[in-house]
């Protein structure tokens, strides 16, 4: 691990002493909001920060607080963040003309997860125009323990340092301080200042009782006391001959603790720049912390993190240097921004055992006797997941995770296998796991009724398997550089013990990689995830399994067909791509997509069992493999068409394809499975290719631009511009297309060059002008569309600039 707080050299010996699970303890684990903190425990201390315009009083009817679309702001997005010391992230307010800029450092020590500063800093946007911000900055307590204020009260607020002191069984005890920077404004000039003298440049504060599994909607109640302050507060103001106050005497909260309180918030108003620090000391760490720590460790961080961004994800010499800056800001943005909105959720999730359509009522479906009808509540489950965007996918999801992960696992290595670690354990006794992962009311409320029930026999594409493949690459690629040792001691991971070339640089690892560095720890995790993962395996083969012999199709095999459970007519939600064109529902429909994720599902549980030594299974695997690969060709090929296609069953029960150009048509090649000497590959790349079918100057768009429906309907899957898809082509000609001999490398190699240029150069773009990464991008113009920021797959825009694949 390498040390960024150089301020802090005592300290190296305890933190390299620390434990994975211990630096990462204390996280921004709450992405679902502009700023929040809390542990992995369950039910424990939160954080937030909310904050509001006082230049007029409309601005509290929009206060910030949670991620959301309606707050417009210009842009916020860490700039960056280390999972082990923590990060700056910048918000953009035009609306309030205020920057306001997070800080948030993790000191390792004690036993029990460390201590933690942040500062909370701000300034005006134009520095011509009325900057005048209210921040609150609350902590609330859930679960065993308590949480006390130490500061004596005061009617009138506050002045100086404020001090809490808490303990929970998992936390042990703590102290909480609460320092102002030295320059801060209040303001002090408006009308009737005169009348609210007392309480003006003091931090006001609320304490409140909070039912447990509600800390969660601690701004309502925030709001309620203040709110409720100021009714009283403007009732002698009614009269407009007298004129209202200043909004900055008013919106303040009412000074004052109820009993047994478990949630305190904190406010400050400030007229231009300011700036203030919340302290968290762990009573077990025995160093305690100062405004210096972070004065000092900040930059510290903020300059490894620059070193180490550049030798994990170097700048590619073939773009122009002139671009550096905006290019590596861009990178380094989207990275933080992925692994700081990773989050940790605790709770019950909704699930209907019963439910299925009719088509999906047949002889693969699992009849669960046991279960009631209805949606019931499960047991409450822990979840460390990256979500896709923080205003409008504050959750984890089974598709997306995938490729979070080959991000993440690029940058830290360890912390992505602590998300996957956690994603395997929510694999039930069936086999079986939720695609959306809503766990407890937060989740829930930020989801539509009509997805928040899950389904025990839909799936999701298995991109977990990504992660998977990625790290056991990175492992043989660190053991091919040291050499014959790890053969010695009896792994050969499937490279029976080549050693590097002489010369090779050591290989760029992540912030933590204990896992690849040594190969025990290897094995013991993949060993640790092989059970679950093979249970896993033979739920998709038994519960999505398509029908062959019904229909008199001819396939080499007459077991390897799938087919997506619990689409509608419109939609395939399960397969990832909702609204992509398929054929009208019915039971004896095979699915390309989901038979090419199961031919590189059995890839990725050969290469595992290889390395743990599943002999047995490895030989099933392979077998698995070719059997799925043969039937890809058998089954879903339509040579008159030239591509891959669906296949559907009609009014008289003959088979037929279902042909439309697009992403669908291409995973045969997307997911790797075609040997580069294939006789199909060349008609693929010419669909790819041809700007009249899926080529655009921004991408690869997801459907023919010839075709019918191509931005039509709800338009989400009918053109419009993927990066992960577009990632998956890349990495596919990277590795496979462009760099092995075969009739087509060098149309390959061409493709590759272009088609990075016009993804990152548009991502870039879009990002510059708008301030934000996007969901997708517009298959005519490249615009941004939908949700924002997406700095959950978009981010993968980094890893295709510095050709990490």
């Amino acid at each position: 691990m390498k040390l960024t707080l150089l301020a802090l050299l005592p300290l190296a010996q305890s933190v390299l002493s620390q434990p994975t699970n211990d630096t990462l303890l204390w996280g921004a684990y709450r992405p679902n909001l502009y700023f929040g903190l809390r542990p992995r425990i369950p039910q424990s201390l939160m954080t937030g920060l909310m904050w509001f315009g006082t230049q007029n009083y409309n601005s509290v009817q929009r206060v910030r607080h949670a991620c959301d679309q309606g707050d417009n702001l210009d842009s916020y997005a860490w700039t960056e963040y280390d999972t082990r010391e923590g990060g700056v992230q910048v918000l953009k307010d035009g609306i309030n003309n205020v920057k306001i800029t997070t800080e948030f450092l993790k000191v390792a020590g004690g036993d029990h997860g460390g201590s933690w500063a942040v500062r909370v800093k701000g300034e005006p946007i134009d520095k011509d125009k009325v900057s005048r911000v209210s921040t609150i900055f609350y902590f609330g307590l859930e679960g065993l323990g308590g949480l006390e204020m130490e500061t004596d009260e005061n009617e009138n607020g506050l002045l100086g340092e404020i001090k809490l002191t808490g303990s929970t069984p998992e936390l042990d005890d703590f102290t909480i301080r609460i320092l102002d920077g030295d320059d801060n404004k209040p303001v002090t000039i408006g009308p009737h200042a005169d009348a609210f003298k007392a309480r003006i440049g003091k931090t006001h504060f609320v304490g409140r009782t909070v039912k447990e599994g509600e800390v969660w909607q601690a701004r309502d109640f925030i709001m309620s006391a203040l709110l409720g302050r100021a009714r009283e507060v403007i009732t002698p103001y009614q009269d407009p001959a007298v004129g209202s106050p200043d909004p900055s005497f008013v919106l303040q909260l009412p000074d004052d603790v109820y009993m047994n309180s478990n949630l305190y918030a904190f406010q400050k108003t400030f007229d231009g720049p300011f700036q203030f620090d919340a302290l968290y000391d762990s009573g077990s760490n025995k160093q305690k912390l100062d405004s210096s720590v972070l004065d000092q460790g900040i930059p510290a961080l903020v300059a490894a993190y620059d070193k180490r961004f550049q030798e994990v994800l170097p700048y590619p010499s073939d773009y122009p240097p002139e671009k550096h800056d905006s290019m590596q800001s861009f990178s380094k943005a989207v990275t933080s921004s992925l692994v700081g909105g990773v989050g940790y959720f605790y709770g019950t999730s909704i699930v209907d055992r019963k439910f299925s359509y009719e088509w999906d009522q047949d002889e693969d479906s699992i009849d669960d006797d046991g279960a009631e009808k209805g949606a019931r509540l499960t047991e409450p489950k822990a979840l460390l997941t990256a979500t896709p965007s923080r205003s409008f996918f504050p959750r984890g999801f089974y598709w997306d995770e995938g490729f979070h992960l080959l991000h993440i696992g690029q940058w830290d290595n360890d912390f992505s296998l602590e998300i996957l670690k956690d994603w395997i354990g929510l694999i039930d006794e069936n086999g079986w796991v939720a695609r959306e992962q809503i766990l407890g009311d937060e989740a829930r409320s930020k989801v539509p009724s009509e997805f928040v029930t899950q389904v025990p026999n839909y799936a999701n594409p298995p991109t977990l398997t990504m992660a998977v493949t990625a790290f056991i690459d990175r492992v043989k690629k660190a053991a091919a550089l040291r050499g014959p040792s790890d053969a010695e001691l009896g792994m050969d991971m499937g490279m029976g013990g080549a050693q590097a070339p002489l010369g090779m640089p050591e290989l760029p690892t992540a912030v933590e990689s204990q896992y690849v560095e040594n190969p025990e720890l290897a094995l013991s995790f993949l060993k640790g995830i092989y059970a679950p993962l093979k249970k896993h395996y033979d739920w998709f083969r038994h519960t999505q399994r398509g029908q062959i012999k019904q229909y008199g199709r001819k396939a080499r095999s007459r077991t390897e067909a799938y087919r997506w459970r619990g689409r509608s007519e419109q939609h395939v939600l399960t397969s990832g791509m909702d609204d992509y064109p398929r054929g009208p529902p019915h039971a004896g429909e095979l699915h390309l997509d989901l038979i090419s994720w199961m031919a590189f599902f059995s890839r990725t549980m050969r290469d595992i069992a290889a390395y743990v030594g599943e002999r047995d299974d490895e030989a099933t695997f392979i077998q698995n493999e070719q059997a799925i690969l043969n039937n890809i060709e058998d089954l879903h090929w339509n040579e008159e068409q030239k591509m891959y296609c669906d296949v559907n069953v009609n009014d008289e029960d003959e088979s037929y394809h279902v042909c439309h150009k697009g992403y669908l048509s291409l995973f045969p090649f997307l997911l790797e499975l075609l040997p580069p000497s294939s006789s199909h590959l060349g008609d693929i790349l010419d669909i790819l290719y041809d700007p009249e079918h899926l080529w655009s100057p921004y991408g690869i768009r997801s459907l023919s631009a010839s075709h019918p429906e191509f931005g039509q309907g709800e338009n989400y899957w009918k053109g419009p511009i993927w990066i992960q898809m577009n990632y998956l082509a890349l990495r596919a000609l990277h590795n496979t297309y462009a760099a092995q001999p075969g009739p087509y490398q060098q149309k390959a190699q061409q493709i590759y060059k272009e088609l990075r240029k016009n993804v990152v150069d548009n991502v870039v773009k879009e990002f510059e002008r708008t301030g934000y990464v996007w969901e997708q991008y517009d298959a005519i113009n490249g615009e941004g569309r939908r949700s924002h920021p997406f700095t959950g797959w978009t981010s993968l825009t980094a890893l295709i600039l510095a050709e990490k694949y």
